[in-house]
């Protein structure tokens, strides 16, 4: 197809060795495209569209580099990988929506998209160096459980960064968030607040909901350099103590399962006048002896209770 005349042509990309003239304006990726290849876009300024379809899954480097005049918010929901500087400079990109396949952001893939407000990335594990430098808007950031890395200064110079939300552990990398000055709000991801809620003593709870809600007050008179450092500080001592507390309170589950099995055991026992098993027949000397308390805990209830009901007071590790 020749160069696209006015904003009603719409260029087709099909993607393998096709050239895309530079002056085109509106894009439909087809549908048997599922890699837009490396620089396939690259410095296309008057480029403003692109229709992208759920079955692309990697979007290579430097594909959408310099589209400075591509706008409105991108829907990338197949994708799982986005290469090094894939968007890089696309001031005008208002937004991008991420579907739950999103694995792997590399090496300044949106930087200097300067207005984008919001992203939400749930199903992201590793986010690269420079992913977000210089999003000069950029105001919101949700993660998912699934983080694992987020790189050093992913988010640098993001300067009305406000609120971030992320796993609790030790994924985020030496000047993440590096002057990012108004960054006072960070939240936790995932079923946090509900293991807190389940530790068995109320000091424990409230110590760890002190230090939870501890940070975000000191985010706001940390300096714009300092942010990171703070955040990781804070989360390494959240993760420790709620650790330590985890484990306290699985060491008195333990003790309370070995005493309401017995409680329930002498329960029925008593309720049987402490002779029915030996009216049975069953001994209560020697081997008889063990054989009679299993008797005896099963119709107890005992076994029925430490089955079906303890498990529920468990706790899950937390990375």
């Amino acid at each position: 197809m020749a160069e696209a005349r006015n904003d009603d042509e719409v260029f087709v990309y099909t993607g393998r060795d096709q050239e895309v003239p530079h002056g085109v304006r509106r894009v439909r990726i087809h549908k048997s495209v599922n890699i837009i290849l490396s620089n396939s876009f690259q410095n296309r300024r008057y480029l403003i569209y692109v229709e992208f379809h759920d079955e692309i899954e990697v979007i290579e480097e430097h594909a959408f580099d310099g589209c400075s005049s591509l706008s409105g918010c991108i829907n990338l929901l197949g994708v799982k990988i986005i290469k090094t500087k894939a968007f890089y400079g696309c001031r005008a990109l208002t937004g991008v929506k991420f579907g739950d396949v999103l694995e792997t952001i590399q090496f300044s893939a949106f930087r200097g998209c300067k207005s984008f407000t919001s992203i939400k990335m749930l199903s992201v594990s590793t986010i690269g160096t420079h992913v977000f430098a210089n999003c000069d808007e950029l105001f919101d950031v949700e993660f998912g459980e699934p983080l694992r890395t987020l790189d050093q200064f992913a988010f640098l110079l993001c300067s009305k960064l406000n609120r971030v939300t992320l796993p609790l552990s030790r994924t985020v990398r030496f000047r993440a968030f590096y002057k990012c000055p108004n960054l006072q709000i960070v939240d936790f991801v995932g079923d946090v607040q509900n293991t807190v809620a389940s530790l068995h003593m109320e000091s424990w709870r409230n110590e760890l909901n002190n230090k939870i809600n501890r940070n975000n007050q000191i985010l706001r008179v940390v300096g714009k350099e300092g942010k990171t450092e703070a955040i990781q500080q804070w989360m390494d001592t959240v993760i420790h103590k709620l650790n330590n507390y985890k484990a306290k309170h699985k060491a008195l589950l333990k003790e309370a399962t070995t005493l309401l099995e017995l409680a329930l055991w002498k329960a029925k026992l008593d309720d049987n006048g402490g002779g029915k098993l030996a009216s049975e027949g069953v001994r209560t000397q020697g081997r008889g002896r063990k054989r009679a308390r299993t008797e005896s805990h099963v119709t107890s209830g005992a076994a029925v209770v430490i089955k079906n009901v303890l498990p529920f007071l468990e706790l899950r590790d937390q990375r």
